[in-house]
């Protein structure tokens, strides 16, 4: 579960990368995640983002569970030691993806926002100097 969580966060911070900088990339990059909210909705968005905070909760008991163990028996044994650490880089990679993924939507609404400003910014101007010109 470690890797498609991982290689899922080294995707979402190289779109996050995209989307910040202004680079030939970022305009299809706004126009793909366009298409991809648009496409299918914010039920499906809601639903995956839904799963993964599950998953997150369910291994923060187990977490919660193999501490209680080692608490009870005094010591904790070296396969509960090497679960431990698996859940908690499990639960590291689910939480920051979860962040990631509210930074991607953020990240987008406020460029499509600052482009529909711009836009009527411009306008305006235009606006304002023809009346200047008459």
């Amino acid at each position: 579960m470690i890797q498609p969580f991982s290689a899922l966060v080294i995707a979402e911070v190289v779109l996050i990368l995209t989307l910040l900088f202004r680079t030939p990339l970022r305009k299809p990059t706004v126009m793909m995640v366009d298409k991809m909210k648009q496409g299918r909705g914010p039920v499906v968005a809601k639903t995956v983002a839904g799963t993964l905070f599950m998953i997150f909760i369910s291994t923060l008991n187990n977490i919660m569970k193999i501490q209680n163990r080692a608490v009870e028996a005094g010591t904790i044994n070296p396969t509960d030691q090497i679960l431990l650490v698996n859940h908690i880089l499990e639960a590291i990679l689910l939480g920051f993806s979860l962040f990631l993924g509210v930074m991607i939507d953020r990240l987008h609404y406020y460029i499509k926002e600052l482009h529909r400003l711009r836009k009527s910014l411009e306008a305006t101007k235009k606006s304002n100097y023809e009346t200047d010109q008459d």
